[in-house]
């Protein structure tokens, strides 16, 4: 018999069930990015993902508001393969304004594109709203017609390394378990669990059991950085009788809506593109960890029972919703931030708010605030500082929580994925090591894709 502690396992072979070049771990944003950009780079790319979907957060968490692909003055600068994955969504679709208002400041235009989450800082941005359904489609063809070769339903529980070198991932899945080998690998699960399990150095801000299984008397920071949550839809409704409510009976939405919060329902619905159909990205949960198996299964139980509490609570007090209805909830926990790579660089706030152009720039982002300029992406910041042939892209990447806050979002993980997959694919075509790869033609090979680069 076991002790209590521990049990032990005997060792096994394990069968090798493909090669590659570029082995891309998990299918959300960075990672579909990725592996269609390594593809079209040339490379032979495998995505590997554990749910029957693609999108990750932007599709099974229900983040379906994408937040700003434009920089103040109305420039789209991420770019790529957001605009080719975006433009393979039907129109009716996707909820948000013309381009040829992006970057307006016209008064009524922002009230207007406000609502709809799509003006900030009294600015039209492209930040647009889109159908999940439509969305998962959108990033499955995109995949198979640039030519990677899927995997879904595999989960990876092993890191395979000879030395410092990753050389591929093991993967638990109903066919067992099985390796995939690669030159390079891109570790996209946005919780870094492939460069934990390989042994790359991170830092995190919640409890995480694989650096500390003793500290149990952990406390989480109690910030929006932090904050776990439920999404759900409800069909049913009619948003232009809420939208009046809210409008032109300004006092008694604010005592509703403060009521509600007294009760525990502090959250607002979302526009969708169909007017009968509504997004709460809530209910929220402060001091939990994504990391753990305790905390992820509370926040799935009492986000449920807390839908249900605001769908009652909607359908007594707010015009519009008396026939509200439950739709769907999201399938995957939202998850904001849990390991940080330790990488060659780390985004810090003070270079982009002093407007430094990286001089390994791979992407650019629109800066948070008007008051700074765009911000440069380096290469450095998804390459691990001692681990060879392996990068992290997506919300995983070496940054200081205060890039790290917008760095997360849905396009800047398109951005940081679409980078990893052509510097991926240009290392393994060149020979090189990843951190040794040629910057100039990786800068090439992206501007090809149409991604924005600042001029050197």
């Amino acid at each position: 018999m076991p002790d209590s502690q521990t049990v032990h396992e005997p060792a096994r072979e394990t069968p090798v069930m493909r090669k590659c070049d570029v082995l891309v771990v998990g299918g959300g944003p960075a990672g579909c990015a990725a592996a269609a950009s390594a593809s079209a780079a040339g490379a032979d790319a495998v995505l590997v993902e554990r749910y029957g979907h693609l999108g990750g957060m932007s599709t099974g968490g229900f983040v379906i508001w994408i937040d700003r692909m434009t920089d103040w003055d109305g420039k789209q600068v991420i770019s790529g393969y957001a605009r080719d994955l975006l433009d393979r969504v039907p129109k009716d679709a996707v909820l948000g304004p013309p381009d040829e208002l992006w970057g307006s400041r016209d008064s009524l235009l922002v009230d207007y594109w406000q609502e709809r989450h799509n003006a900030f800082q009294s600015t039209v941005t492209w930040s647009p709203t889109i159908d999940p359904e439509m969305l998962k489609i959108a990033y499955m063809e995109h995949a198979l017609e640039q030519g990677v070769k899927l995997i879904l339903h595999a989960w990876g529980v092993e890191a395979v390394r000879d030395g410092n070198e990753m050389k591929g991932v093991i993967f638990e899945s109903k066919a067992g378990r099985q390796a995939i080998l690669a030159d390079v690998v891109i570790d996209a699960t946005g919780d870094g669990d492939i460069f934990a399990l390989a042994g790359a150095l991170y830092e995190t801000d919640v409890f995480d059991p694989r650096q500390d299984p003793e500290a149990a008397n952990f406390v989480i920071p109690a910030t929006v950085h932090n904050l776990m949550n439920i999404s759900c839809r409800w069909g049913g409704v009619d948003m232009e009788k809420f939208r009046d409510f809210r409008r032109n009976r300004a006092d008694d939405y604010r005592a509703n809506m403060s009521r509600g919060s007294k009760i525990g329902v502090p959250d607002r619905p979302h526009m969708m593109p169909r007017d009968d159909v509504t997004l709460f990205m809530a209910p929220k949960f402060s001091g939990y960890s994504p990391l753990d198996l305790e905390d992820i299964t509370t926040v799935e139980i009492e986000g449920r029972r807390r839908i249900v509490l605001m769908l009652d609570f909607y359908r007594k007090n707010m015009p519009g919703f008396e026939g509200a209805w439950l739709m769907d909830t999201s399938p995957q926990i939202g998850t904001r931030h849990s390991r940080r790579l330790n990488g060659v660089k780390r985004m810090v706030g003070e270079e982009w708010k002093a407007g430094k152009v990286q001089e390994d720039e791979v992407g650019v982002s629109p800066s948070p605030n008007r008051r700074f300029a765009n911000v440069s992406l380096p290469l450095g910041c998804l390459i691990p500082e001692s681990l060879d042939n392996m990068l992290a892209a997506g919300r995983n990447l070496s940054s200081d929580p205060a890039s790290h806050s917008f760095m997360r979002e849905v396009p800047q993980c398109w951005l940081m994925g679409q980078a990893a997959g052509v510097a991926a694919a240009v290392a393994t075509g060149s020979g090189v090591k990843v951190r040794d790869v040629s910057i100039p033609e990786v800068r090439d090979q992206l501007s090809k894709q149409g991604v924005y680069l600042q001029p050197r």
